[in-house]
């Protein structure tokens, strides 16, 4: 599958920054600092770029299970994404954050999760933009009330807490954790309350899909033991945002339908292992 299938290049979106059928929106978001994100929207963006926010946006409120970033209420963001004026599958959706795409893919999957498929990654994110001198803005859009966004849940993209412990080092799926290296080990864990793994999961961090600069990377090798198995692919993380980086990925390389996120992530996993 092209890169160019769900990713669009800075030139690209410079040239379709007018056309009144494509959305774009800010993505930029710092854990652990919840405003940063929008303050740096208001000081600057994309020119008729939106925001959404990663904890108020793209999650529902934080439970005793179900991690620290449940997937949102469907309706409440289905409305939300109606004032922007996305129209279901025909609107031209372009995402971007500063993160190596950690929260545009966020967004990217759960348009898609919704039956949106018309969206697209902004390759480099903002500081690509910036260091291209392409014009930015601190003007707010107006929102569109007439517009009118039919969420249509897949369901079948999720697998939950239930089903992982149901294949706990089974050879019939293949679980794959997407954070760094050292957190996948078990040597530190900066967020949850319990430093570990998954039993039987393999390691892919996210950011081996980009390279320092952000901007998407093709490596023939990252999914290749994948290639010629029938067996599923779920994709965890700490909390099922920057799993969606690897499912991404997974997309360009044409693995996409044999994939699911496991949306609660280790933060819902430790969440079973600390409860009473």
């Amino acid at each position: 599958m092209s890169k160019q299938q769900f990713i669009i290049e800075p030139e690209i979106l410079l040239e379709q920054i007018q056309d009144p059928d494509t959305v774009i929106i800010d993505c930029r978001f710092r854990l652990g600092q919840s405003e940063w994100g929008y303050q740096e929207y208001l000081n600057s963006h994309i020119p008729g770029a939106y925001y959404l926010d990663l904890e108020k946006d793209l999650s529902s409120p934080v439970k005793k299970h179900g991690g620290r970033h449940p997937l949102p209420n469907v309706e409440q963001l289905a409305q939300k994404l109606s004032s922007l004026g996305i129209r279901q599958t025909k609107t031209r959706v372009v995402a971007y954050d500063d993160s190596r795409f950690a929260f545009a893919a966020r967004l990217w999957w759960l348009l898609r999760y919704l039956g949106h498929d018309n969206v697209k990654i902004l390759d480099g994110g903002w500081t690509a933009w910036r260091n291209l001198d392409y014009p930015i803005s601190n003007q707010i859009p107006p929102t569109n009330p007439k517009t009118l966004f039919m969420a249509q849940p897949r369901l079948d993209w999720i697998v939950e807490h239930q089903q992982i412990q149901a294949h706990l080092n089974s050879t019939e799926i293949v679980l794959i954790d997407s954070r760094d290296e050292k957190r996948y080990r078990g040597e530190e864990e900066p967020i949850d309350p319990i430093a570990g793994q998954i039993p039987g999961a393999i390691n892919s961090p996210y950011l081996w899909v980009s390279n320092s600069e952000g901007y998407y990377q093709t490596q023939q090798d990252l999914w290749s033991a994948y290639q010629d198995t029938a067996k599923p692919l779920w994709v965890y993380c700490g909390s099922g945002v920057t799993a969606c980086v690897n499912l991404f990925s997974l997309e360009q390389f044409g693995l996409f339908s044999k994939a699911k996120l496991y949306p609660g992530g280790w933060s819902d996993w430790c969440s079973y292992l600390t409860c009473d």
